[in-house]
């Protein structure tokens, strides 16, 4: 992209919006609608203003309304450009950092303020205008980064996402939050010490309450003004890419929250939405609206274009998908083929997909999908809904379910853990470990865990060891590296002052190094796609709750074994099948003191015997400590070096 100067005016003589750019969004593909609705600095023959445009169909009349105007619509009326409901109106002043709204009257009579669909910023709330602010000029500098990003293949690269509540994550003395420019400093810097590849933001879009989360939203083009504005945001953006570290937001395109100057009711109907949404207390898009297509998928592009952000992250895209969702009795909805699928959302999620990374490649569309929908991964020229990953919600729910069981339940459970394996392959799938796990009196992770306080530690290092070497690439919830008891607070920072207890700090110790392992180690994650990145060595075990299976690089020498033990008891001598002969180290042990556990870890070399076991042709002898992983690699033979001869 090349950089703009601070102060841009775009030219305009003519028409800054015209009939055919009207027609494309009335057809539902504008996708940079942006450029041209909202408010804009523009110069029109000769003379520096703001244009104005809004979407308002079958309106009677609609103003323009400000600060620049004491918030009087007299003189201020827009006009509809034809018959689209597509309203617009030139002023003929800078109005840079105006507060605004547009009053729309309806045709029986009624009067509706609302805020701009397209404002690139709003105020703070409780206060609803919006604000008119450019978006140009910015000097970015992570043109490597953005460059590079084309070429990347993110399905044979680490994937290791910190998902973040910016809110909560840390505050200020005082309370309040931090703004973007210290979240450059103290965020980054700690995901960066952490050895996370990518961050997640919970939605940064502006919403009026802040315990929705951010999941309620009213300005979708607008970076909320809690953190700074979006030139703090631009800032935030170009230090983590020069850092080397990705983002990721969460997008919210199926419903939205009713407060009045939102897009509820936008015209004193529905506009927008298609109807109320009962389990959320919002309404949901309408996706048989054409326009709606043009203002969602410009949305998805805008922020990667405007900040450069790495992937969207789509909340409930299960809620899109069916016409029932969430719905009981005499208020199921059927298609036009008699199924509960949302054809038209099904539809506009294919085109979203295939305009995204047709325009961002190496750019992430990933899927909150809580349901067997099939093919949600793959394109849509063979009926998928384009996303290049899914969250794994099955893998979730049985691994937690298994992990919360208390020991002696465990060796009826087994297939928990490994049911995942019958599907893992059939769809690029992340692992996550979020947010929703750990409210609502579901507990924290570690207060799922069974036993006595060393044991609780030790199966939550199980646990993330699982995590980390089941195929699937990773996210995990901020708090979970610092071990809490109790579980998330929105209205309040994470529980820092845990790493002044001795566990605790020895957890995040071990995170840490979990983390740059996998980051380090191919076979972790250069080959995850089929059966050929992983193989099972012993997946029965049910009675002493072990599994053993190996992770594969795309090199056959490059390769990992790992033993998992999920109950408190220990062993020596344990047999482990093993492919190779020759010598192996052990990489990787959570027993180790300096994570928290009892120091019982393997500290020789193990030689592979001439044994058969598990199915191998090979097999080697370890200990074992309670509730631990062991992660061992082939240690590859020095070549010698050739002497060199004198003369």
């Amino acid at each position: 992209m090349k950089q703009s100067k601070k102060v841009v005016i775009l030219i305009d003589k003519k028409c800054f919006l015209d009939q055919d750019e009207i027609y494309l969004f009335n057809r539902g593909e504008l996708y940079r609608s942006y450029f041209k609705f909202g408010a804009h600095i523009i110069e029109r023959d000769g003379i520096q203003g703001t244009h104005f445009a809004v979407w308002a169909p079958n309106a009677l009349h609609v103003c323009l309304v400000g600060e620049f105007n004491n918030w009087c619509s007299t003189n201020s009326s827009m006009v509809e450009i034809g018959s689209s409901g597509v309203w617009t109106l030139f002023v003929p002043e800078v109005l840079q950092g105006q507060l605004y709204k547009y009053e729309i009257q309806t045709k029986d009579g009624r009067v509706f303020l609302k805020s701009d669909p397209y404002a690139f910023f709003s105020e703070l709330r409780p206060a609803t205008a919006s604000i008119i602010f450019s978006l140009e000029g910015f000097n970015w500098q992570d043109q490597v980064w953005m460059e590079q990003r084309k070429g990347f293949n993110v399905l044979e690269k680490p994937l290791l996402i910190y998902e973040v509540h910016l809110g909560s994550w840390r505050r200020n003395e005082d309370g309040s939050y931090y703004n973007w420019r210290t979240l450059a400093t103290e965020l980054l810097g700690y995901v960066l010490k952490m050895g996370y590849t990518h961050l997640e933001l919970m939605p940064i879009m502006e919403h009026p309450f802040d315990g929705s989360w951010g999941y309620q939203v009213t300005g979708y083009y607008s970076c909320t003004s809690r953190f700074g504005d979006p030139d703090d945001f631009m800032y935030f953006m170009n230090q983590c890419h020069q850092a080397g570290i990705g983002v990721i937001l969460d997008w919210v395109p199926g419903h939205f929250c009713k407060d009045a100057h939102g897009l509820g009711q936008f015209n004193g109907r529905s506009v927008f939405e298609s109807e109320e949404n009962q389990q959320w207390g919002t309404y949901n898009f309408d996706f048989a609206k054409t326009e709606v297509w043009s203002y969602l998928i410009s949305n998805a592009v805008f922020w990667f274009d405007k900040f450069h952000v790495d992937g969207l992250r789509v909340d409930g895209v299960s809620s899109m998908l069916y016409l029932d969702f969430g719905k009981t009795g005499h208020s199921l909805r059927r298609n036009v083929k008699g199924g509960r699928e949302n054809l038209q959302a099904v539809a506009f999620m294919q085109r979203l997909n295939e305009v995204v990374l047709q325009c961002f490649p190496g750019t992430l569309m990933i899927a909150e999908e809580s349901t067997d929908w099939p093919l949600v991964t793959y394109p849509p020229y063979v009926d998928g809904l384009g996303y290049n990953y899914k969250w794994n919600m099955g893998w979730m729910n049985d691994t937690l379910r298994y992990m919360s069981l208390d020991f002696p339940l465990r060796k009826d459970n087994h297939q928990l853990l490994t049911f995942s394996l019958t599907y893992a392959f059939s769809e690029n799938f992340i692992l996550p470990l979020s947010h929703d796990e750990v409210v609502h009196g579901k507990k924290s992770l570690l207060g799922r865990m069974p036993g006595d306080y060393w044991q609780k530690f030790a199966g939550l290092r199980s646990l993330y060891g699982y995590w980390m070497c089941h195929p699937g690439k990773k996210l995990v919830f901020m708090g979970g590296e610092l071990a809490q008891f109790i579980e998330w607070r929105d209205d309040a920072e994470l529980d820092w002052f845990l790493l002044e207890y001795e566990m605790h700090k020895k957890h995040q110790n071990f995170v840490s190094a979990l983390n740059q392992l996998y980051r380090q180690e191919k076979a972790l994650w250069e080959n995850e796609q089929d059966w050929s990145g992983f193989e099972w060595i012993d997946v029965n075990n049910h009675q002493q709750s072990i599994l053993v299976f190996s992770r594969k690089a795309q090199s056959p020498d490059d390769f990992l074994i790992i033993l998992i033990n999920f109950q408190a008891n220990s062993y020596e001598n344990f047999r482990v099948g093993v492919p190779n002969k020759g010598i192996y180290q052990e990489l990787f042990n959570s027993d180790q003191e300096i994570y928290g556990g009892k120091g019982q870890f393997n500290r020789s070399l193990l030689i592979a015997e001439k044994v058969s076991w598990h199915n191998q042709q090979f097999s080697l002898t370890l200990n074992v400590a309670p509730l631990a992983i062991i992660i061992l690699k082939p240690k590859t033979p020095k070549t010698p070096k050739t002497p060199k001869l004198n003369g």
